[in-house]
């Protein structure tokens, strides 16, 4: 028995792992719904008002049924709602009824307002599902946000607004994301090694590969548009030269990095690129070629486009008193250069001045995630702060004021 739900005249309704509903009354069967849902019930909801029983479960659309049903008081008539939502729904977690409306919430995260009359569906929220949200970045130039998780999706979002507006299937977690200049692109990474490139406008393919097995964990468009590096799991990073079309040609890697990427961020002028890594050891490298610079003047005059890194001198100050280093695990310089904000394994997501050399530095913190913040980045005009959460699966708007 996978639901329950208590209805009038001491009847108790419970929805069976087969789809069937068993109909109570105190300890005694009173009857069986055979196959009420195609598969598991996981949801039931009755109104003691009118007696109208409300289940959801598992069940592919059909012009019969749907994943959500309305039932009346002995569970002998009921009448099937289709969710549409542009994507199939198949699997209903959550229900709930009054004044003419049924709430649904699904296996993918979302909450639809469903008419009971109409039957029209209205999205309310929208959201990922099971797993982490790893991939987070924001538009160059709109208030847009892109995210990708390990659900396998990519999904775009309109922070002002605060509503979804495009979502893609990959079949593969994904572990990675990243704007193009331009606002044009973005790449994906994945869990397999993979990284796509995808056409914003419309979230077509436009070019994929793979010459890693194992996962990508950061990647990041050049200044001038002409690079994609990416970094993964293996200890390595490559480039590849956009100029040369879809066939995504690799024109350089670094052979030395010590440990496993973390975070990548280009020079201003797209000659360096610095790799922080799993040893904790920032390292930085000529871009094509990949040789190590190991020069500290020369570093100290590099100008940077971005910086996502938790390692270095300029960022000493986000370590907090007892915490191992691999605890901040993200963090984002604002693009005015003023603020960095971090997240850790606490859930917490702190703001710092930047730079931050100075150990244990002053700042400000804000609480709302659960453990193990994956990532930060601030959009664009640093209006808002995005941050996604790992355990909670969600993604956070702050407006930065």
């Amino acid at each position: 028995m996978l639901s329950l739900a208590f209805g009038a005249n001491s009847l108790t309704f419970t929805g069976a792992l087969s789809g069937d509903v068993y109909v109570w009354r105190d300890h005694l069967l009173l009857r069986l719904v055979a196959r009420a849902h195609a598969g598991p019930v996981l949801t039931m909801y009755t109104t003691l008002r009118d007696g109208l029983i409300v289940t959801g479960g598992k069940e592919r659309p059909s012009k019969e049924g749907g994943s959500v049903k309305l039932w009346d008081q002995e569970m002998k008539r009921c009448r099937a709602f289709q969710l549409e939502t542009g994507q199939p729904v198949d699997c209903v977690r959550s229900v709930c009824r009054g004044k003419g409306k049924i709430l649904v919430g699904t296996k993918e995260g979302d909450i639809i307002e469903l008419g009971e009359k109409n039957g029209a569906s209205n999205v309310l929220l929208s959201g990922h599902a099971e797993g982490a949200i790893w991939g987070l970045a924001a538009h160059p130039s709109h208030n847009m946000v892109i995210s990708a998780g390990d659900d396998g999706t990519v999904r775009t979002w309109d922070i002002s607004d605060k509503r979804p507006v495009s979502k893609v299937s990959l079949g593969q977690s994904a572990r990675a994301a990243a704007y193009s200049p331009d606002g044009d692109m973005v790449a994906i990474g994945l869990l397999n090694g993979e990284f796509l490139l995808l056409v914003v406008a419309s979230m077509k393919v436009w070019g994929k590969k793979r010459d890693r097995r194992s996962t990508v964990q950061d990647l990041r468009f050049s200044p001038d548009s002409r690079y994609l590096a990416v970094g993964t799991f293996e200890n390595a990073m490559d480039f590849y030269d956009l100029s040369q079309g879809p066939s995504l040609a690799r024109c350089g890697y670094c052979r030395d990095v010590p440990g496993f990427v973390l975070q990548l961020d280009f020079s201003a002028d797209a000659k360096f690129i610095q790799v922080s890594t799993g040893v904790f050891q920032r390292m930085v490298y000529e871009v094509p070629s990949g040789h190590a610079v190991t020069d500290a003047l020369q570093i100290d005059r590099i100008t940077w486009a971005s910086w996502t890194s938790t390692q270095g001198e300029e960022v000493q100050g986000i370590w907090p008193r007892g915490l191992e280093k691999r605890n901040v695990n993200c963090a984002c310089v604002s693009h005015s250069g003023l603020t960095i904000a971090t997240g850790d394994d606490l859930g917490l997501v702190k703001l710092f001045d930047f730079p931050c050399p100075e150990k244990f530095a002053r700042h400000k913190r804000f609480t709302g995630h659960s453990a193990h913040i994956t990532a930060t980045t601030f959009s664009y005009g640093d209006r808002f702060l995005l941050t996604a959460g790992g355990q909670d699966c969600s993604l956070f708007v702050w407006k930065c004021s």
